[in-house]
């Protein structure tokens, strides 16, 4: 699996807006063949501060989300609303190591 940490930190005037744009996005994405799973986390001591976890498939997969109309939505509706630029840190994905067990379409 090919795994990508990205970071938000978003201004509080718009963490509800960001809140619902990212779900949005997030349900989308999980239609996508190449992505079986995508959490969105906020942070308990900062609910300002928020970490989506997205697993691809591969790197193809991932580079096919940016390429969504809905990914391009996201993007350019929340980027005003962040408090500084999004960091994303991408990991190789070791457990599971089953790929069917890392589909959120099956929870």
């Amino acid at each position: 699996m090919y795994v990508v940490c990205v970071h938000v930190h978003v201004r509080a005037e718009h963490r509800e807006e960001f809140v619902a744009a990212t779900l949005e996005n997030a349900r989308s994405t999980i239609q996508e063949p190449g992505n079986p799973r995508f959490d969105v986390l906020q942070r308990v001591e900062d609910p300002n501060r928020f970490m989506l976890y997205e697993a691809y498939r591969d790197e193809a997969g991932m580079q096919a989300h940016k390429e969504t109309a809905h990914y391009a939505a996201w993007r350019d509706a929340v980027g005003p609303w962040m408090a500084e630029p999004r960091k994303g840190v991408k990991h190789t994905g070791l457990f599971p190591d089953d790929p069917r067990q890392w589909s959120a379409r099956d929870a």
